[in-house]
């Protein structure tokens, strides 16, 4: 067992991390693993979820906006990355789902984007072979193209 004291510490130290930049549950796991008692770390995690400092949905929701902002990715690359997050998969396909029409869109964006930066170097089938291979979608980069 731990103290109140030991808890308090130790949660302090967590929410810093979480406070910095938002963080997966997973993330936090990794970071603290060898810090904190296994225990400790587990109800640790229990008290911030239900605190809402960790919550993987939000944080599905606040990661796709920072890419669509500042990236050109396909909706599979976006998917990938959360998966590399710990994010769970089904987490992550209901929040696709529920915004396809927006991230269908960006996709196409972000292809185009792409069609046009890589269109002075290469040739339109190249760089729709480079863009079926970053996981774009067949109809999106034909809408991308035609446009």
């Amino acid at each position: 067992m731990y103290t109140v004291e030991e808890f308090d510490k130790q949660k302090t130290k967590v929410l810093k991390y979480i406070l910095y930049k938002k963080r997966s549950e997973q993330d936090i796991r990794k970071k603290f693993a060898n810090d904190i008692d296994e225990n400790m770390l587990e109800d640790i995690i229990e008290y911030l979820k239900e605190a809402n400092y960790i919550n993987d949905k939000e944080f599905i929701e606040r990661t796709i906006n920072n890419y669509m902002s500042l990236k050109n990715m396909s909706i599979k690359e976006i998917q990938y990355k959360l998966q590399e997050k710990g994010i769970s998969k089904d987490d992550i396909e209901d929040y696709v789902y529920e915004n396809r029409e927006e991230l269908e869109q960006y996709e196409i964006k972000s292809a185009e984007n792409i069609l046009y930066k890589k269109s002075m170097s290469m040739e339109q089938e190249d760089i729709k072979q480079y863009l079926i291979k970053k996981g774009y979608k067949i109809e999106n980069i034909n809408k991308a193209m035609e446009s």
